[in-house]
């Protein structure tokens, strides 16, 4: 064969590649991909170009096809099986993801749309990186029957093997149901789109023909009802582009991997700066309500927070925060829901992100204002003591940096739940505002004193005496402060650069508990 030849047959090779690489990347077509537009959705691609930086994005496995001949698939053509995945850079640093398309066969997932995803994180496993899913997904491929199962299977079981080791973050960005409810459920964070994403178990045809109740794709599955009822969304964004630039925020947030040290940003902040704003935050009456909120974002660098669950279980706040640049977790009451009370949610939503940062190594800040649990039957018949051991569990079992900031009230099991010293805290601070006891000065006398209010002439008046005089003995940080039981009483305006400096100190802390498989914690 002549040299022209030769290279009239490479090039027409190179053109040929070339020509079907652009056809693949199409995915579904033209017309689909308007009707994605349509309902005001991105394409997988165009959610990939908004992720990664420009010009990074590695695509693994462009040319995987379905291999199904049953019901007719043998003629039909799934442009890379209908799932986009590879890695590359955001803000520089690198992330292993897979992007369901819609536009092709309705991004359903079959054996090798399956293994796809399965080679991807397992190589983000390998790489010790974070890896993202972009769901969009009309759920298992009928048509390849127990193939599409054993796929999801797969999955889930790499979602297990994954956690507590890379940060896994699922966008729910259109239909997911089914099955494929499971692997978001089983990472660490979900995001989903407001009016075009959901999520469930059975759709709403079949919730009405089983039970005849009728609801809404939105009010089944939607966003704002799994942010706010089930707790399943962490946070809810207004678009496919602000689901994107929030996942890339909590990224900033979250080293590679749990070996990995935590991601370090320049502070124009100073460790030093005063919170004035919060000597005088604390209502003088102990029975109004204040946003803790703010008490948060006060001691943050740059007054800035990243906000988990806003919308779910609102008498406990997760956030993450920086101080001089270092990620910190916060859990904290909020007094302005239910008076900061811990309940069922409460204690679900701040165990699962206390294990979150002790996995992967995030000191964790507490902020305590806590009248006690929440009492009632429907709390009891829920399960208060179960779900309430998960906090405790959480907390003792956490072997990062612990510091725990008492503001106001602090009483009984509801003190200890939010990480006193007695449950592993390393350092405890209070203001002068805090009450350390046992429960409120009221109830307290009415156990204390019974018989000498009861015998008394003017039983209010001799009621109101005593429990004064509680509470100028007891509900204080004076008398915990004196038994050890906290570390020092601050003012409110030094609380940024006393947590700093505590911070510091800590920074490498190592503890090692006693050697066992993996604790029981009370699921």
């Amino acid at each position: 064969m002549s040299d022209e030849i030769r290279k009239d047959t490479t090039q027409g090779k190179i053109k040929d590649f070339e020509t079907k690489s652009q056809a693949l990347k199409l995915m579904g077509g033209e017309k689909q991909i308007a009707k994605q537009h349509e309902a005001k959705k991105l394409t997988a691609r165009e959610r990939i170009d908004l992720f990664f930086d420009e010009g990074t994005f590695q695509e693994v496995q462009l040319f995987v096809q379905h291999r199904s001949t049953l019901f007719g698939l043998d003629k039909k053509e799934i442009a890379s099986d209908g799932v986009i995945t590879g890695f590359g850079n955001v803000n520089g640093r690198v992330v292993f993801v897979a992007a369901q398309d819609f536009t092709s066969a309705g991004g359903s997932l079959g054996e090798m749309h399956a293994k796809k995803i399965w080679k991807v994180m397992d190589m983000a496993l390998d790489a010790r990186k974070p890896f993202v899913s972009l769901n969009d997904s009309g759920g298992a491929r009928i048509q390849e029957g127990v193939h599409s199962l054993e796929g999801y299977g797969g999955i889930f079981y790499r979602n297990t093997i994954c956690s507590g080791y890379i940060p896994q973050i699922h966008a729910i960005m259109g239909p997911t149901a089914g099955g494929a409810v499971y692997s978001p459920a089983l990472a660490d964070w979900i995001f989903m789109v407001k009016n075009s994403s959901y999520m469930y178990i059975t759709g709403p045809d079949v919730v009405k023909a089983v039970i005849g109740e009728e609801v809404s794709h939105e009010d089944l599955g939607g966003a704002v009802a799994h942010a706010s009822k089930s707790g399943v969304c962490h946070v809810v964004t207004e678009s496919d582009a602000d689901c994107i630039e929030k996942i890339k925020k909590l990224l900033s947030y979250l080293p590679d991997c749990c070996d990995n040290p935590l991601p370090l940003s320049e502070s124009s902040d100073s460790p030093d700066r005063l919170c004035t704003d919060l000597d005088t935050f604390i209502p003088d009456k102990s029975n109004r309500a204040y946003d803790m909120k703010k008490i948060i974002k006060s001691v943050a660098d740059n007054n800035e927070m990243f906000e988990t669950h806003e919308l779910w279980a609102q008498n406990i706040v997760t956030a993450f925060i920086r101080m001089m640049g270092k990620t910190v977790g916060v859990i904290a009451n909020n007094p302005r829901f239910y008076a900061g009370v811990l309940d069922v949610n409460a204690s679900d939503k701040a165990s699962r992100f206390i294990r979150f940062c002790d996995a992967f190594n995030i000191p964790i800040l507490t902020f305590t204002d806590v009248p006690g649990y929440m009492p009632g039957t429907t709390q009891e018949w829920a399960g208060i003591i179960r779900h309430g051991a998960k906090l405790l569990h959480a907390y003792s079992e956490s072997t990062v940096p612990k510091i725990t900031v008492i503001t106001r009230k602090a009483y009984g099991g509801a003190y200890l739940g939010m990480c006193s010293k007695q449950l592993g805290a390393d350092y405890v601070m209070a203001w002068p505002t805090a009450e350390i006891a046992v429960m409120g000065a009221d109830g307290a006398c009415n156990i204390i004193y019974r018989s000498e209010i009861s015998k008394a002439e003017d039983p209010a008046a001799k009621r109101a005496e005593l429990a004064a005089a509680y509470e100028e003995k007891f509900n204080n940080p004076y008398f915990a402060a004196s038994l050890g039981i906290i570390e020092e009483i601050i003012a409110p305006r030094d609380t940024r650069k006393r947590i700093i400096t505590v911070l510091d100190a800590l920074k490498d802390k190592k503890l090692s508990r006693v050697s066992k498989k993996h604790t029981n914690i009370p699921l």
